[in-house]
């Protein structure tokens, strides 16, 4: 695990990397403004991923208990028409298994699901979420940018997650402050012909607000 203190493995100030998920826990640690899980997508994944029709790539948003996220994930495949087979399994898996990292570092039952497939310049300004905490994992295409800004403006500096490599992002909701200045965005995709597949996790503390 490194905290890197500069620009280190494509990182920025205040992101630890870790090379094995149980490294995320650092994100719990004062100053740590983000956790990046540094991780290679298996190539045969990658290709069969990326060449599928956007239209048979899942998609839904729910809230929902940890334990239930792979029936749920399964579903979402059957609706899209995803191909059956061992790479979509895989998938399945990855998606289950990040759920259960992320419950685990945040300490939540129930989290907000999004599976989304992006074709535009989703969330295009550079901002940091409304929430506690969220983790973000792009299956396909362009992965999440981020960079630190001191004074609310763009990061002068901008860093591009990997794709398949999941980051935890602290929200304006986490308890230390001062706030580390750390924003992101969607990169800037359309026209491109680019289709993205991004998995969002959201801890949910109370049911009723939801």
């Amino acid at each position: 695990m490194n905290m890197v203190s500069e620009r280190i493995h494509d990182a920025a100030i205040g992101v630890a990397i870790a090379d094995q998920p149980e490294g995320l826990s650092t994100f719990l640690k004062p100053g740590c403004a983000a956790a990046l899980w540094r991780r290679q997508p298996a190539v045969g994944f990658q290709n069969w991923i990326s060449g599928l029709s956007p239209d048979n790539l899942p998609e839904g948003r729910i809230v929902l208990r940890c334990d239930a996220v792979r029936s749920v994930i399964t579903e979402l495949c059957d609706i899209s028409q995803t191909p059956a087979g061992p790479h979509r399994e895989q998938l399945i898996d990855d998606v289950a298994a990040l759920a259960d990292i992320f419950s685990d570092v945040m300490q939540t039952t129930y989290l907000r699901l999004r599976l989304d497939v992006v074709t535009s310049n989703a969330c295009r300004k550079f901002h940091i979420d409304a929430i506690k905490g969220r983790m973000i994992c792009t299956y396909r295409g362009t992965g999440t940018q981020y960079g630190i800004s001191t004074n609310g403006d763009d990061p002068s500096r901008v860093f591009t997650v990997p794709t398949g490599a999941p980051i935890l992002l602290r929200g304006t909701l986490w308890p230390e402050k001062p706030a580390s200045g750390l924003l992101h965005r969607s990169p800037l995709i359309e026209g491109t012909g680019e289709t993205r597949l991004v998995l969002v996790l959201d801890p949910i503390d109370d049911l009723e607000d939801w």
